[in-house]
């Protein structure tokens, strides 16, 4: 994988490649298994994603402490009425995301993405796209999804996905900006596209804080998984309108691991801050755990 935007996008241009291609090329070679193999568990992954992205749409979710219990149906059905102030379809991505952290807190099987405290976003982005395209096969999807994996390999190289470690912004933000990428390139838009949408991403999202309550992966996780989607496709309609990022999309992934750096640890997944450590999150811990 090249790290670079500019080089990523002169070789690509040179070589007559997408980003999806160099992703299922670099897996080739270190997995030594062949592409049909490859595709073949991306499209078990697909699978995996939509059941999660759709579980809880009808049906209300039973999770143990019940924080998040039914907000994907609340949001679907909202979404079905068409009176929101966001499209039915964007609002039904937030839902699709919901559905997969209910899905998660369930003990369901899920696709973590890059993790599980940020698995709704990708699915719900993607699902959101075949809504309104229902004509798009899954080998598309399949590179999609190796478009999202590309940048993601970036910010690995660059950052991290952990919350622990960069706060949600490693999560979330990740998420949504892998997300954004597979948007774009499901849209037909150029390599420069894909990395200003995510880079418009990573920015929206910078300095977003871990505080989970009771130390579960549940909220405010799952509203940041919502808005991640929403944030997803913003910057990829501001890619496509031909909006670029000022930054190259490696240094916006370097600011983002400085940013994570500077954080107080009470503000990366330890609960000791944010809403973890509110009156009513203290109190939610105590009565979980029994104290």
């Amino acid at each position: 994988m090249i790290y670079n935007a500019e080089e990523l996008i002169l070789y690509c241009k040179d070589n007559n490649k997408s980003i999806a291609d160099i992703v299922l090329e670099d897996e080739i070679k270190s997995s030594g298994e062949t592409e049909e193999i490859i595709i073949e568990k991306l499209l078990n992954m697909l699978e995996v994603m939509e059941q999660s992205a759709k579980k809880f749409l009808e049906v209300e979710s039973v999770t143990n402490l019940g924080m998040i219990d039914g907000f994907a149906k609340k949001a679907n059905d909202y979404a079905l009425k068409d009176e929101g102030l966001l499209s039915k379809e964007n609002i039904q991505a937030m839902a699709m995301a919901f559905s997969t952290l209910e899905f998660s807190s369930s003990m369901g099987k899920i696709v973590a993405s890059p993790t599980a405290g940020s698995s709704g976003i990708i699915p719900a982005a993607i699902f959101r796209y075949k809504a309104t395209n229902k004509d798009v096969d899954n080998r598309k999807l399949v590179d999609a999804l190796l478009t999202s994996v590309g940048i993601g390999q970036i910010i690995g190289r660059y950052a991290n996905f952990a919350g622990a470690e960069g706060g949600c912004q490693a999560e979330c933000g990740s998420a949504s900006a892998m997300a954004s990428a597979a948007l774009v390139f499901l849209k037909g838009g150029s390599i420069e596209e894909i990395l200003n949408a995510a880079s418009i991403t990573l920015v929206n999202i910078l300095g977003l804080v871990c505080d989970p309550i009771a130390g579960l992966v549940e909220y405010p996780c799952t509203f940041r998984n919502a808005s991640g989607v929403i944030n997803a496709i913003l910057s990829a309609d501001l890619a496509l309108a031909g909006i670029k990022s000022l930054v190259p999309f490696e240094e916006v992934t370097q600011a983002m691991n400085e940013v994570g750096k500077s954080m107080s640890y009470t503000l990366k997944e330890t609960s000791l801050g944010g809403l973890a450590a509110t009156k009513t999150g203290e109190k939610i811990k105590k009565e979980f755990y029994g104290e």
